[in-house]
């Protein structure tokens, strides 16, 4: 089992990133940043994420809608290898989806997660995490829309050790928002 580089690596591999790409906010390394992400979400001030994807994927562009209209405010990054730099955040193959969000503090927001489950993680993050994923495109979740279509899904925790837990069980479409 590969095991997962730990938050302030994590932090800094982000901000290196972001840095070269000319969008790094200063905030991501400050140790205050967790409390800036958990302000801005009491104060329903924009959340700011970063959404690394395919520049021709039309779900990403409904899940980046999806969270902009509630309370997040994205800025898309398209990387020349999105596998290479999946790889960097750790995110392990089986746990991967079509793009990957990064806050400005480090939390990983891998695939088609509900803004509700992101803001809920972020007011109180799970000991030992590193972010959430819904691994693969599943039919409903926000931005796979397809008419009434819906199947049930998971929204696992990312660990920091590699490994993946149950965060939350999602049996409706409604119970999403």
């Amino acid at each position: 089992m590969k095991k997962l580089i730990n938050r302030p690596l994590l932090v800094l591999v982000a901000a290196s990133l972001l840095s070269a790409a000319g969008i790094y906010s200063a905030v991501a390394a400050s140790s205050s940043s967790a409390e800036q992400v958990s302000d801005a979400i009491t104060a329903n001030s924009a959340i700011p994420v970063t959404v690394y994807k395919d520049p021709n994927c039309s779900c990403c562009a409904g899940w980046i809608d999806h969270i902009d209209k509630l309370g997040f405010k994205s800025t898309v990054v398209h990387p020349q290898d999105l596998y290479a730099f999946k790889d960097s955040l750790n995110i392990g193959s089986n746990l991967r989806s079509c793009h990957s969000a990064v806050t400005d503090n480090g939390f990983v927001f891998e695939g088609h997660v509900p803004a509700k489950y992101i803001k809920q993680f972020l007011k109180n993050p799970p000991e030992n995490s590193i972010g959430l994923t819904v691994p693969a495109m599943v039919v409903g979740t926000p931005g796979m829309e397809v008419g009434d279509q819906f199947r049930p899904y998971k929204v696992l925790t990312l660990n920091s050790d590699g490994t993946s837990t149950a965060y939350a069980e999602i049996s409706s479409y409604n119970q999403q928002f």
